[in-house]
């Protein structure tokens, strides 16, 4: 039977197609159960309905701010406004137009950051170093694997991860490798490695994996021995 997947889905539809008969998750593969959809994409619509009801009210809240607003207001609302921004990256919707509001928002929050820095040179070094801190990580979380990884309540779990890594594309693996530290990577590839050993003992052949795995090996720091 052939699932309704969206063309546009959420962070847990998303990970349901990355297992729906992949054998890299289960071997014999398995299908996704219809039902199993179907709350997916609930919960999907539910998040954004949520981000919908609370985009406004950030806008809001940032247009309110008054120009001589505490430094701890002035960096919660620049949280929130990173948090929401993020989030909107697991959501089944283009949210374009909101996401270029959000970070005209943060520009505007950072110039005034700066301001107040005056001519104290650490001070705004640390702003320079977070800004560009924070593009790279917006380019990052663009990548949908990022995404999910990245989300507090995401679809991966450990036993996943390995195979969402052999799922991925090329430029997708290069950015979630971010996320890890030298010992995650090598625990990773270790896992990766495992995965495609059993599978390809049982006659599979899975080029595009083993090609993933050897973008995984090449991360692993020259220090951090092998585990095989």
């Amino acid at each position: 039977m052939e699932l309704p997947f969206t063309h546009r889905p959420g962070r847990r539809e998303r990970h349901l197609r990355r297992r729906h008969l992949n054998p890299l998750f289960a071997w014999p593969p398995r299908e996704v159960a219809p039902e199993e959809l179907l709350a997916a994409q609930r919960a999907d619509h539910e998040a954004l309905e949520a981000f919908r009801q609370a985009f406004p009210a950030l806008i809001q809240r940032a247009v309110d701010l008054p120009p001589d607003a505490g430094s701890e207001d002035v960096l919660a609302l620049k949280g929130d406004l990173e948090r929401q921004y993020e989030d909107s990256f697991g959501l089944p919707e283009d949210l374009t137009r909101e996401r270029a509001a959000l970070r005209r928002l943060l520009d505007l929050i950072m110039k005034a950051l700066r301001r107040s820095a005056g001519s104290d040179p650490v001070a705004q070094q640390e702003l320079a170093d977070e800004a560009e801190a924070r593009e790279i990580h917006f380019r990052l979380i663009e990548h949908p694997l990022v995404a999910d990884l990245l989300a507090p309540d995401g679809p991966i779990g450990p036993d996943d991860l390995a195979p969402a890594f052999l799922s991925a594309g090329p430029d997708e693996v290069a950015a979630a490798l971010g996320l890890f530290d030298a010992v995650q990577v090598t625990q990773l590839v270790d896992q990766a490695r495992d995965l495609m050993a059993t599978l390809e003992s049982q006659g599979l052949e899975l080029p595009g994996p083993r090609q993933r795995l050897a973008l995984l090996e090449e991360r692993v720091p020259t220090d951090q021995a092998p585990l095989h």
